[in-house]
């Protein structure tokens, strides 16, 4: 079995469903707070590589949700000091799965990796803005 490591933002509900998942599919899952890693742009970015920059942001962010924060207007740099000074703008959770890393509950990408029987997965995608993902 792959162990999992997991950073998502305490409290989130659609992160705990999430990591329900992984764990109901008998994974081990190693649990992180994503709001006190000691997160740098080179490790962030081993996670949001694979993504547009603009998808490396948290939809439900209460800086994005309020206008603040455009993420179409951000490049590389931007973005990544950005996260580390208001790591509520990262997309979550973070799963690292091996040598692989992802930025978001991306299942077409974790089933690649992953055996998920399909009736575990229902209601665990965090990658659109109408998640019930808390924003506190």
């Amino acid at each position: 079995m792959s162990q999992i490591t997991f950073w998502e933002e305490p409290g989130c509900q659609t992160n705990a469903k999430q990591r329900g998942v992984l764990t109901a599919a008998g994974y081990t899952v190693a649990v992180r707070n994503l709001l006190t890693e000691p997160w740098t742009e080179l490790r962030l970015l081993d996670f949001l590589m694979d993504l547009p920059v603009r998808d490396w942001f948290n939809p439900n962010s209460p800086r994005l949700k309020s206008g603040e924060i455009e993420p179409g207007l951000y490049d590389t740099t931007a973005a990544l000091r950005a996260m580390l000074a208001d790591p509520l703008l990262i997309r979550r959770p973070l799963i690292e799965i091996g040598d692989v890393r992802l930025a978001g509950f991306d299942l077409s990408r974790i089933r690649q990796i992953l055996a998920l029987p399909e009736d575990l997965v229902a209601g665990s995608d965090c990658s659109n803005q109408k998640s019930p993902c808390a924003a506190a």
